[in-house]
C-alpha cells in the first residue's frame, strides 16, 4: 500500500502544475463566482416543485410568479460565466504583462458577453396581436447548455487582448487625457477585433452546418457527457479527485474545471425531465458531488468520524471524532482529515477513494434501476450530508430510503479499517500512563475543538498532542520583546487557502494574538481565485500550505500592487496557528524585511 502512495506522490508535481493552469484555473473561478445564482435560484425551485411530489400543485399564475426568479438568474447562468471567465483569465494574462500595459478586465467581461452571445444565441422577430413587430434572440443556450461556449468566449477574448495590448495595437492618446478616457480608446481596437472574430466566425460557422455554435458544441460532447455519467465515467472522476486528496493535492482544482459543464447540464437535464412529467436519470450533478460523493468532506467521511466519536476505543480516536463530529455533518472536515489522521494515512488510502466512488455508483443504481429521480437542486454544501440528500432530491420517498442505504455502505466500506487502526491506537496507548493517556486525548480534542472555530490550525492537530505540561514550556520559550509589534498598527493581513477554511485559522489566530497585546492589525480570509479584488486593501497576502503551489503566481500579482506575499509549509504554518507571538513575528518579519516577499 505504501509503493503505492509513494508511486501516486511522485506525480504531485505533475498535478500540481495542471492545478496552476492558466486556463484551468480560470474555469474554476469563473464558475465559482457564479455559484450565487445556482444556490440562489435552486430556492425557488424548491419551492415551486417539492409540493407537487405531495399531491399539491400551485395555480398557474402563482407557479409563473415563483419561478421567474428562477428564469431571470439560472437562464443567463451562462452569460454571466462568459463574464466571469474572462474576468478571471484577464487577471491570468496580465501576470505576463508590464505593470504599465495592463489589459482591462472590465472590458474583457463586456467583449466576451457580446461574443458568447453572437455564438450562442438565434434572431428571432414575432408580430404581437396589435400588429406590433418585436425582434429579440433565442435564450435556450444562454443558461446550462451554453456552460462550454461561454468558457471557449472568453478564452479567444483573453487571447485577441493579450495580443493587442502586449504589442501596443491599441489607440494611444496624449498623456493630458484623463486615465479613464484614455483606457476606453486603449480598449476600442482589441475590442474591436474580438466582436469582428466572432461575427465572422459565427456566419461562416452557421453556413457551413446550419447551426449556432452552441448548439453544434453541445451535440460533440454530448457523448462525452453520457459517457461521463456511466459507471467506468463516475468512478474515474470521483476516484481521481479522492486520490489527488489524499496525496496532499487539491483535487477539486484538477477536477472540478473539467467536469463543471457536465455538472451544469446533468442539473439541468434532470429539472427539465422532471418538470415534463420524465425521469430524471443524469447521476453527474452538483447535488450528487456535495451530498453523496463528498458526505461528509472529501472521502466521503461522515460516518467515519462517527466511528471515531462512538465505536473508537482509543482515546486519541474518540477525542477526534467527537470534537470533528459537528463540522463533519456540515461537510467541513479538514481538520478531521488531518487530525485522524486520514490524508497520507496508509490504512485508510483504500475506503478513502473507494467510499465516494461506490456512494455515487449506489446513486446510480438507484436512479437507473428503481425509478428513483436524479438530484434537481443544488443546495449550499455545507447543508448536512443526509438532509442535502432527501432535498436535493426533491423530499421523494425513495431518497430517504437512499439515504439509509448510502449511510450504511459507507459504515461497511470503512469499519474493517476503522477497527484496524483502532487496534493500532489503543496498543500504541497499551504503553503509555493512564494520566499521561488522558493529557494527551484532551490535549488533542481541545485542539480538534480550537482548529474547527478558527483558533488553532487544522494541521496542527496531525501532530503529536501537546499536553499543557509541554504548552507552558512553549509559552515561555516564546515570552520575549514585543515591542517591535507595535509597528504593526493599521496593517492589514489576507489569509489564503482553497475554500477559504483553512484560511481562517490563522487569520483568526493572528488576530486573536494582535487584540490581547493592544495592535491594531486587521486581518481577513479568503479563497484564492476570488482574491484578487481583496488584495490591494492589505499589506501583505499569506497562502495556506494547500494552495503553496500557487506561490509564483501570487507573488507576480502582489509585485505588480506594490505588496509582499509569502507561502507557507505545512509544520510552519501549524506553528503559526498555535504561537500567537510567532505568528505576530512572522508578519512582522515579512513586511519589514528587505527580503521578505
Amino acid at each position: 500500500m505504501e509503493k503505492i502512495i509513494a508511486l501516486v506522490e511522485k506525480g504531485t508535481p505533475f498535478f500540481s502544475a495542471l492545478a496552476r493552469n492558466k486556463y484551468l484555473k480560470s474555469i474554476r473561478d469563473g464558475f465559482i463566482s457564479a455559484m450565487p445564482i445556482i444556490i440562489f435560484s435552486s430556492i425557488f425551485l424548491l419551492v415551486a416543485d417539492v409540493p407537487a411530489i405531495w399531491g399539491f400543485h400551485w395555480p398557474e399564475e402563482i407557479y409563473a410568479a415563483i419561478m421567474k426568479p428562477y428564469t431571470y438568474s439560472m437562464g443567463i447562468f451562462a452569460l454571466v460565466v462568459a463574464a466571469t471567465t474572462a474576468k478571471s483569465f484577464t487577471e491570468a494574462q496580465n501576470r505576463s504583462l508590464p505593470k504599465n500595459n495592463q489589459i482591462n478586465f472590465v472590458s474583457t467581461m463586456i467583449a466576451s458577453i457580446v461574443g458568447f452571445l453572437l455564438l450562442a444565441s438565434d434572431s428571432i422577430s414575432i408580430v404581437l396581436e396589435d400588429g406590433m413587430a418585436v425582434a429579440g434572440f433565442n435564450g435556450a443556450f444562454l443558461a446550462a447548455k451554453g456552460l462550454l461556449t461561454a468558457f471557449v468566449s472568453a478564452f479567444v477574448v483573453g487571447g485577441i487582448y493579450k495580443f493587442c495590448v502586449g504589442r501596443n495595437i491599441t489607440i494611444k492618446m496624449p498623456e493630458q487625457v484623463p486615465p479613464n478616457i484614455s483606457q476606453t480608446f486603449k480598449d476600442i481596437i482589441p475590442f474591436s477585433a474580438a466582436v469582428v472574430f466572432f461575427w465572422v466566425f459565427d456566419m461562416a460557422f452557421r453556413a457551413a452546418f446550419g447551426v449556432n455554435f452552441a448548439g453544434a458544441v453541445i451535440e460533440v460532447f454530448q457523448p462525452v457527457f453520457t459517457a461521463a455519467d456511466g459507471y467506468l465515467g463516475l468512478a474515474l472522476i470521483y476516484g481521481a479527485m479522492s486520490l489527488f486528496w489524499f496525496v496532499g493535492v487539491h483535487g477539486p482544482s484538477i477536477v472540478e474545471p473539467a467536469i463543471s459543464a457536465a455538472l451544469l447540464a446533468g442539473m439541468s437535464s434532470n429539472l427539465a425531465a422532471y418538470q415534463a412529467g420524465e425521469h430524471a436519470a443524469s447521476v453527474l450533478t452538483l447535488g450528487a458531488q456535495y451530498f453523496v460523493v463528498c458526505l461528509g468532506g472529501t472521502g466521503a467521511t461522515l460516518v467515519v468520524c462517527l466511528m471515531f466519536a462512538f465505536l473508537a476505543k482509543s482515546k486519541e480516536l474518540q477525542a477526534v471524532g467527537r470534537a470533528s463530529s459537528i463540522p463533519v455533518l456540515f461537510n467541513v472536515n479538514e481538520p478531521f482529515l488531518f487530525g485522524a489522521p486520514m490524508v497520507l494515512n496508509p490504512v485508510f488510502f483504500v475506503p478513502f477513494v473507494l467510499a465516494p466512488v461506490l456512494n455515487v455508483w449506489l446513486l446510480k443504481i438507484f436512479v437507473d434501476l428503481l425509478g428513483m429521480n436524479g438530484f434537481l437542486y443544488t443546495l449550499p454544501w455545507t447543508c448536512p450530508g443526509p438532509l442535502g440528500i432527501v432535498l436535493g432530491c426533491g423530499l421523494a420517498p425513495l431518497a430517504f430510503v437512499f439515504m439509509v442505504a448510502v449511510l450504511a455502505l459507507d459504515f461497511f466500506v470503512y469499519y474493517p479499517f476503522f477497527r484496524m487502526y483502532d487496534k493500532v491506537k489503543c496498543e500504541e496507548e497499551a504503553k503509555i500512563g493512564a494520566e499521561e493517556l488522558e493529557e494527551r486525548a484532551a490535549a488533542k480534542g481541545d485542539a480538534m475543538g480550537r482548529a474547527f472555530q478558527g483558533e488553532a490550525s487544522a494541521d496542527s492537530v496531525a501532530q503529536a498532542a501537546v499536553t499543557p505540561k509541554d504548552q507552558a514550556a512553549l509559552e515561555a520559550a516564546a515570552e520575549g520583546d514585543s515591542s517591535p509589534f507595535d509597528a504593526l498598527n493599521g496593517k492589514k493581513v489576507l489569509v489564503l487557502c482553497a475554500g477559504g477554511g483553512t484560511s481562517g485559522l490563522l487569520a483568526n489566530a493572528l488576530a486573536k494574538a494582535a487584540t490581547e497585546r493592544g495592535i491594531d492589525l486587521e486581518t481577513a480570509a479568503g479563497s484564492y481565485g476570488a482574491h484578487t479584488d481583496m488584495m490591494p486593501d492589505f499589506d501583505l497576502v499569506v497562502l495556506a500550505p494547500q494552495v503553496a503551489v500557487n506561490a509564483a503566481e501570487l507573488k507576480a500579482d502582489t509585485d505588480r500592487l506594490g505588496i509582499k506575499s509569502v507561502a507557507c509549509a505545512g509544520k510552519q504554518y501549524i506553528d503559526l496557528t498555535r504561537d500567537g507571538e510567532k505568528s505576530l513575528r512572522f508578519v512582522y518579519d515579512i513586511l519589514f524585511s528587505k527580503e521578505g516577499d
